[in-house]
C-alpha cells in the first residue's frame, strides 16, 4: 500500500540507537526510499502480524464446560444485576 497524500498523517519522533539508524539508512539507500517510508512500511507489516489469525483463535473456548448460550446467559445476568 503506497503512501498517499490524501491520507491524514501525524508526525512521530522515533529515537533509534546509532547502529540501527545506520542499518536503516543503508537499507533506504539500497531501495531508494526515505527513512519515513521505510518506517511506515515496517510498521504496516508489524501491525499485520499482530492481528490474530482466525486459525489462532478458532476453538479457543472448545474445552470450556459450558456451551456458548450458557456463557451468554450468565453474562447477560451479570449485566442486568448492575
Amino acid at each position: 500500500m503506497p503512501f498517499s497524500d490524501c491520507v491524514i498523517t501525524v508526525r512521530t519522533i522515533v529515537d533509534l540507537p546509532e547502529p540501527e539508524r545506520d542499518q536503516l539508512d543503508a537499507h533506504c539507500r539500497q531501495r531508494g526510499i526515505s527513512r519515513a517510508e521505510a518506517m511506515r512500511e515496517a510498521l504496516r507489516l508489524w501491525l499485520q502480524q499482530q492481528q490474530p489469525q482466525h486459525r489462532q483463535v478458532f476453538g479457543l473456548w472448545h474445552d470450556r464446560p459450558e456451551d456458548a448460550l450458557s456463557i451468554e446467559d450468565s453474562l447477560r445476568q451479570e449485566w442486568a444485576s448492575r
